[in-house]
């Protein structure tokens, strides 16, 4: 498996961990990835509202470039709002001739030409879950987080509006990659939920609320369930977006006093739990990075829990 790699402005920025851990996990599983020569940034969410003509040129640059390089490779993104600008782009050229003509008029200059036929665009859960597939990521497992319970958050962008790898109400891809960790999956109903995004920069205190329920919900027991000695529910949020990493991780403190209730509890990328579950040292995959880990979650990598003779006679 070969994939034409766009790493996004995040991942080289405040989401350094990301693009790391991203590129340790694909090494580990044997997925070659290759990034695209001279990649720009995609636009983000900033370009549509000043002017529309750079959000048509931004994603279209960086797939014409794939295309001209690695003709007939998908293209692996693991950012949400890259992932979802470079998919809009390329369904809107597929769609309609005339995006297709504007579009590449606006390449001209650079001799530049984006057909949208050949490469996919491709989230990283999208190629974890339906190319590697849970059992290939099972088989490469050294360190297996048993005793580890992760609330698998997917935020809105990969969701929606296309549905493409996931159910947008009730997203499950994530669960078989974390079940093959040997982690058991948080039962909610938020992992589909906003977190608010920019509105962090824009509205802090609505978007504290969103972060502050998110949060709460994953550190909760469910109803019914057994408590820990943590107080039951999840050690760690899994994400799969920057953003919503950073407004979880960065800003859960504020929203935790917002709310009145909750406890911290640690916010990885699913890539990093890949890795730790693959055996790659914390190092390696900058955990140091991440800024609310916490000690309970420390320990359980350090002192995981083993599975009892009966379930692992049936695992």
């Amino acid at each position: 498996m070969k994939y034409a790699y766009y790493p996004g402005c995040s991942l080289r920025e405040s989401a350094q961990e990301f693009d790391v851990s991203v590129r340790a996990i694909m090494e580990r599983l044997g997925v070659e990835i290759e990034e695209i020569p001279d990649w720009t940034c995609c636009g983000a969410s900033a370009a549509e509202s000043v002017d529309h003509n750079l959000s048509l040129a931004l994603p279209a640059r960086n797939l014409a470039l794939a295309e001209k390089a690695m003709p007939g490779l998908d293209v692996l993104v693991p950012c949400s709002a890259c992932y979802l600008n470079l998919l809009k782009l390329q369904r809107n050229v597929l769609a309609d001739k005339s995006v297709m003509a504007q579009t590449n008029a606006l390449l001209e200059n650079e001799g530049l030409a984006y057909t949208g036929k050949t490469g996919r665009v491709r989230h990283l859960l999208d190629v974890l879950i339906n190319d590697v597939g849970p059992e290939a990521v099972r088989a490469k497992v050294e360190k297996p987080l048993h005793g580890m319970t992760v609330a698998p958050y997917y935020g809105c962008q990969i969701l929606r509006p296309y549905r493409v790898f996931d159910d947008p109400e009730r997203p499950t891809s994530m669960e078989p990659i974390l079940e093959a960790l040997g982690a058991a999956v948080h039962p909610w109903n938020m992992g589909g939920r906003c977190c608010g995004a920019s509105l962090m920069a824009t509205h802090k205190e609505a978007a504290l609320v969103s972060v502050g329920e998110i949060l709460r919900a994953a550190s909760a027991a469910p109803p019914g369930g057994p408590e820990d000695e943590e107080g039951g529910g999840a050690d760690v949020i899994a994400t799969v977006c920057p953003m919503c990493q950073m407004n979880l991780d960065a800003y859960q403190n504020q929203a935790l006093r917002a709310g009145g209730e909750g406890r911290p509890i640690t916010v990885l990328y699913l890539s990093q739990l890949v890795g730790l579950a693959l055996g790659l040292p914390a190092q390696q995959i900058l955990l140091e990075k991440n800024l609310a880990v916490t000690e309970a979650f420390r320990d359980k990598l350090v002192h995981p829990k083993e599975l009892s003779t009966a379930a692992a006679t049936t695992a």
